[in-house]
């Protein structure tokens, strides 16, 4: 197994450097908002933290490609920096401090691409985790100074707390009633989203979540952090990895309740 200790010290370089430049403009009264053609939000702290982000991997990992929700993909290659500037952008512009960088990098091996390295960072809720293929999963200020995850020991639904991110995802894909009955399956659901309810699956307070429509970009941090922390990550059609365009979460004792639910028809 590939030691990649170096590569995760560079991912939390770049997350430093990310938290930098979205802490300096978060809740500023003169923060530039844009629409993106999808008419999501995109603000001038997405694009900054990205381009620094880049700017460091050109020179420190110059062979790498890069991928990114704000300037797409470039260079090629069997490794691939994915990176999430902010996941939860609507919370920045409200000024609601549930936002984070999502950095990973994926390498391709037997079965395909797949996330080897993981970091989350949070800075407005002063919150990091992170992972690394085969390392375990962690959170904490720092490398030096951090706690180990591990998912829950939950194994009934009805003693399972569920996390989501809305309601209108499922109803587009004609999912509803299945999604509204397995929360009143379950014990306790609160509507989170975005990466906090994986961290949190990975920490063991929620046991499961799932979302219904969602880039590489929202999920391969998160995927390696969960599976780091001994859960299961996978897509609505069951298949371990983040390339189906939809997620699903757990502490792996539940993941198969789970999609009988909202898996794949």
């Amino acid at each position: 197994m590939a030691d990649h200790h170096d590569d995760l010290r560079l991912a939390h370089v770049l997350a430093d450097a990310a938290d930098a430049a979205t802490t300096e403009r978060f809740r500023a009264l003169d923060l530039k908002v844009d629409t993106k053609p999808d008419m999501t939000p995109v603000t001038e702290a997405d694009r900054a933290a990205e381009e620094v982000i880049r700017s460091i991997l050109g020179r420190a990992r110059p062979r790498d490609a890069v991928l990114g929700e704000e300037y797409g993909t470039s260079g090629a290659g069997p490794r691939r920096w994915v990176i999430d500037p902010i996941d939860g952008t609507k919370n920045y512009v409200r000024g609601v401090p549930v936002w984070a960088t999502l950095i990973a990098l994926m390498e391709v091996g037997e079965g395909g691409e797949r996330p080897v390295v993981g970091v989350v960072s949070a800075p407005a809720l002063g919150r990091r985790w992170w992972a690394a293929l085969g390392g375990g999963a962690y959170t904490g200020r720092s490398l030096t100074s951090a706690t180990r995850l591990s998912v829950s020991g939950v194994s009934r639904l009805e003693d399972a707390s569920f996390a989501y991110s809305s309601l209108t995802g499922w109803e587009e894909r004609d999912r509803l009633r299945e999604f509204l009955q397995l929360g009143r399956d379950c014990w306790r659901t609160r509507a989170y989203g975005d990466f906090w309810p994986y961290m949190m699956v990975a920490e063991g307070s929620v046991d499961i979540c799932a979302e219904p429509e969602l880039s590489m970009w929202d999920m391969a941090a998160n995927a390696v952090i969960v599976e780091e922390a001994g859960g299961r990550f996978t897509g609505l059609d069951g298949r371990d990895g983040v390339h189906g365009g939809n997620a699903a979460a757990s502490n792996g004792l539940l993941h198969d309740r789970l999609l009988e639910y909202l898996g794949d028809r």
